[in-house]
């Protein structure tokens, strides 16, 4: 009989103290005597100190500057005890009795993700997140919502999804090359597809989003995170994609995509572009670090 696994709840914090203030209480409620660590991404709201009068049971983490969303991560990852890592945003609320669902398939060694049935507030309507669909299109790696009715999934969100942490560490964790935000779960449950490894939904471990309250939206210009996620989009393509002919076919619709985009007014993809440009170096060295694991092909995955 196998032995039942422990978990870890992390929560990234940069100046979200309100979303503390707010959403704490109910996922420590929720945790089911799980181990919760904070990851302080150098907040300057007084977040630690809030952290510390009103949640003492609660480890925290307190990174000196702010770096990003994965690098945050990573550190939780590294300092937590459980062998399974739960992530949640800090406006992100889990349903009691969320945990159990997810942890039963990691009975299973080949399962090195699962990701919640996020219902994701969205101006006046609850949309159901926590299932992706993924495809090559166009020279373009395309990624989507699906619909929350199979287990199978392109990708688990960093921000409500469940990781085995041995597999986390063999593979090297959330890339920090994409922080601040954007793209590096995409690329990890990539990775960890590509090395043989299964990631899956779970549709009765559910979580409630509320994405209009966090930090990105409140942040960040719609101008700048445009250019990220662009940014991020060509870093993924350019580390993860082996296929001659996906690559080839980047090649040849990436000019035609930026000239399309320029002449529509969206200067921000060619900003992207450049930006991805001049960090290929970085990328080029995560391939290669990244290739070592890789044993099924792009085409089984797309």
């Amino acid at each position: 009989m196998r032995k039942p696994v422990s978990a870890s709840i992390i929560i990234p914090n940069w100046n979200g103290k309100y979303l503390l203030e707010k959403n704490l209480q109910a996922v420590i409620a929720a945790s089911e005597g799980a181990e919760v660590v904070v990851v302080d991404d150098g907040s300057t709201d007084d977040s630690i100190s809030f952290l510390k009068k009103h949640f003492p049971t609660v480890r925290i983490i307190a990174k000196k500057k702010h770096e990003g969303f994965a690098s945050s991560v990573n550190a939780g990852v590294e300092a937590a005890h459980g062998d399974i890592v739960v992530l949640l945003n800090t406006d992100v609320v889990a349903e009691k009795g969320f945990l159990q669902p997810l942890l039963r398939h990691f009975q299973d060694e080949s399962v090195f993700a699962v990701g919640c049935m996020d219902k994701s507030k969205e101006a006046n309507s609850v949309v159901l997140r926590g299932r992706g669909l993924a495809r090559w299109q166009k020279g373009f790696f395309v990624h989507e919502r699906g619909e929350v009715d199979a287990s199978d999934t392109a990708w688990v969100s960093g921000g409500s999804g469940a990781f085995r942490k041995s597999i986390w560490n063999t593979l090297g964790g959330m890339d920090a090359l994409y922080d601040p935000f954007y793209w590096e779960d995409i690329d990890l449950s990539f990775r960890a597809r590509k090395a043989g490894y299964r990631i899956l939904f779970e549709p009765t471990s559910i979580v409630w989003h509320f994405h209009e309250e966090g930090k990105i939206k409140q942040s960040f210009s719609n101008a700048r995170v445009a250019i990220i996620a662009y940014r991020n989009q060509f870093t993924f393509i350019w580390k993860n994609i082996s296929d001659v002919g996906f690559l080839l076919s980047h090649a040849f619709w990436t000019p035609i995509r930026l000239c399309q985009s320029f002449i529509a007014g969206d200067v921000w993809m060619t900003i992207g572009y450049c930006a991805a440009l001049g960090r290929l170096p970085k990328i080029i060295a995560s391939r290669v670090r990244a290739s070592c694991y890789w044993k099924l092909q792009d085409r089984e995955l797309l």
